[in-house]
C-alpha cells in the first residue's frame, strides 16, 4: 500500500481510538506549557503536572519568575530530575522572553531554539499545542511506533521527524504526536506489545508479520 494511503488510514483508526489525545502536560499558556516541557525531560509528565502548580504559586509571572533565586526554583522542582540545569533554563528562558520578545513566548521554532533548555522537541510541542502550528513532536513513543509501524527507518529525531512529514497528512502532524504517545501507554508498550488487540496490526509492518496463533489480547508480544 502507498505510504501516504496508509497513514491516513492509521490516522483515522487513531481517531477513533483516541479521539481525546492531547498533551498530557497541564498548562493554560504557553509559557506554562515551556517550563512544563523543560521539567518533563527525563521526568514523567506525571510528576511534572504535580511540581508546576507549586512553582507558578510561587512565580505567577513570568517576570517574577526572571528574578527568582535559582535556588528556590531548585527546591521546588527538585523531584523530577537533573533540577539544577531545569531551574537554570527556567530562569534563563523567562530573562531572555522579557528581554528579547516583549514578554511573550515566541512563535517561531528559530526563536524558540534559542532558548535555554529548548531542543526541536520543546519547540514542536510548543508551536503545535500553544500556538494552534501543525509540527510533529519525536519523543521516545513516536520514534519506536512510528519504525515499527513502518513509517521510519530512522533513529535520528529530526530525520524522524522529515519521514513523517513526507507521509503524513500536513494537518495531523501535531495530533500524530499525541497518538503515539496514548498509543504506547495503552497497547504499543516498550516491554510489553499487545498486538493482538491493537487497532493498526494489519497497518503494521512490524505486527502483520508476525505469528500470533494462540496469542490473546493482553498477551505480551
Amino acid at each position: 500500500m502507498e505510504q501516504k494511503q496508509r497513514a491516513r488510514q492509521i490516522i483515522e483508526i487513531l481517531h477513533l481510538t483516541y479521539p481525546d489525545a492531547e498533551t498530557t502536560l497541564d498548562a493554560v499558556s504557553a509559557w506554562e506549557l515551556l517550563v512544563g516541557a523543560i521539567l518533563a525531560s527525563q521526568c514523567t509528565d506525571e510528576r511534572v503536572n504535580k511540581i508546576t502548580p507549586h512553582l507558578f504559586a510561587a512565580y505567577p509571572s513570568l517576570d517574577e519568575m526572571a528574578e527568582a533565586d535559582v535556588g528556590d526554583i531548585e527546591r521546588i522542582i527538585r523531584s523530577c530530575g537533573i533540577y539544577r540545569n531545569k531551574a537554570k533554563a527556567i530562569k534563563g528562558s523567562a530573562k531572555i522572553i522579557i528581554q528579547e520578545h516583549g514578554g511573550q513566548v515566541p512563535r517561531t521554532r528559530e526563536e524558540l531554539l534559542e532558548l535555554p533548555g529548548v531542543g526541536r522537541k520543546i519547540a514542536n510541542l510548543i508551536l503545535g499545542d500553544a500556538f494552534g502550528g501543525q509540527a510533529v513532536v519525536v519523543d521516545t513513543h513516536c520514534a519506536r511506533i512510528s519504525r515499527l509501524l513502518g513509517m521510519t527507518a530512522e533513529k535520528d529525531p529530526v530525520k524522524i521527524e522529515r519521514d513523517l512529514e513526507a507521509v503524513l497528512p500536513p494537518d495531523s502532524y501535531t495530533d500524530w504526536g499525541h497518538f503515539m504517545v496514548f498509543h504506547g501507554r495503552s497497547i504499543c508498550k516498550a516491554r510489553c506489545r499487545d498486538c493482538v488487540a491493537c487497532p493498526l496490526l494489519n497497518l503494521c509492518a512490524y505486527g502483520s508479520q508476525l505469528d500470533l496463533e494462540g496469542k490473546e489480547a493482553g498477551d505480551c508480544v
